[in-house]
């Protein structure tokens, strides 16, 4: 009995330490956590969501707006639509891959960034066209979200080079993966329309997430999901070409971030910062051992609803919060001329507050 329970004990021994993944942890240093204080304080404003029901789709991870139209990527695969104007909600396209962040261009195209597929363009009638899909000649494997330039330019995010959504088991098992390793595979892109190519545009991220344009397309702002960050890089000035860290130590994992009206951009907050993910950030080799535990061992997310708005100095001007997390994984926010819609990675429908209700003007 003892030789077959020294055995057991050396198998499970030699299964953590040995069995192969697919990660190679880096060391990293998180910030302490200060948690939901000061600007963050916790709050209850987004308890009285109204939600908006979608048929047979769940996820509504990122939106775009057009003629009082709101229109959500799903998990599904399907763009919904839904009017203001008549409460009707329809399956509009379906990207067949994994759509993400959006944006309509000057054309009224609508540019997708898709985790399995790349950038596409839906026109207006319908049709799907992939936009670029590599870029020197390496496949892009996790567009994630988007912002277009008064140029025309597209700016949008690769989460991770080595991760990639399809291969890795959908999006959230590739970002957990990506996040985990903390190996800096994200990157933000350009696509250029007029040239027909894609270029790098900054590199080295732990999960490149939103991203989003100032008004003037003077900068653009992306999140670093990963490092609990957002970074601003410079497209005109005296700064053009440069970047700077805008916000750093967050009390959760930034998902997306859209630009709002008086010079105001939403963040959402997928989820709070998991303290076992942040404890092992200086312990590599522990962080590959949790790799080989079952799934329902890892970290994952917490249910709890939290968008904020901020400056372009990176200035916080609202939190909205619900420690419930009725509305949960909340990715962002967008907003129409008389309600915010809030985003989810997991949530079956989509919710809106009154901005007169919040008090955003």
């Amino acid at each position: 009995m003892l030789r077959v329970s020294l055995i057991t004990i050396s198998v499970i021994a030699g299964y953590l330490s040995l069995w192969p993944v697919p990660i190679e942890p880096v060391a990293w240093q998180t910030p302490t956590d200060t948690g939901l204080t000061g600007v963050f304080a916790e709050n209850s404003h987004l308890a009285e969501l109204e939600i908006i029901v979608l048929e047979d789709t769940h996820g509504p991870e990122a939106l775009a707006i057009k003629d009082n139209v709101i229109y959500a990527s799903t998990r599904e695969g399907w763009i919904v639509r839904y009017n203001e104007n008549t409460g009707q909600t329809d399956k509009w396209v379906n990207t067949q891959g994994s759509p993400l962040g959006m944006a309509f261009d000057a054309n009224s195209n609508l540019i997708v960034a898709d985790a399995y597929r790349g950038l596409l363009a839906i026109s207006p009638s319908g049709e799907v066209t992939v936009l670029t899909d590599h870029i020197n000649g390496q496949p892009i494997h996790f567009a994630d979200d988007l912002d277009i330039a008064e140029d025309g330019k597209i700016y949008f995010s690769d989460a991770s080079s080595k991760f990639g959504a399809m291969a890795f088991g959908g999006i959230n098992a590739a970002s957990l993966l990506d996040i985990i390793e903390h190996g800096g595979h994200g990157r933000l892109l350009m696509f250029d329309p007029q040239t027909n190519t894609t270029k790098v545009v900054m590199s080295g991220l732990n999960f490149a997430n939103g991203v989003a344009i100032d008004s003037q397309s003077q900068f653009v702002l992306v999140n670093e999901t990963g490092s609990y960050s957002i970074h601003k890089y410079w497209l005109k000035g005296p700064k053009a070409g440069s970047s700077e860290l805008l916000i750093e130590n967050l009390p959760g994992f930034p998902d997306n971030i859209v630009r709002g009206s008086e010079g105001r951009f939403w963040v959402g907050l997928v989820s709070p910062r998991n303290q076992l993910i942040d404890k092992l950030s200086s312990y590599p080799t522990l962080r590959k051992v949790i790799q080989r535990l079952p799934a329902f061992t890892q970290p994952d997310t917490t249910a709890y609803s939290h968008v904020f708005a901020i400056d372009q100095d990176g200035n916080i001007l609202t939190s909205l919060q619900d420690p419930a997390g009725l509305y949960p994984t909340t990715t962002g926010a967008m907003e129409s001329e008389k309600w915010l819609y809030i985003s989810s990675l997991h949530a079956p429908n989509l919710a809106r507050i009154s901005r007169h209700s919040i008090n955003i003007p």
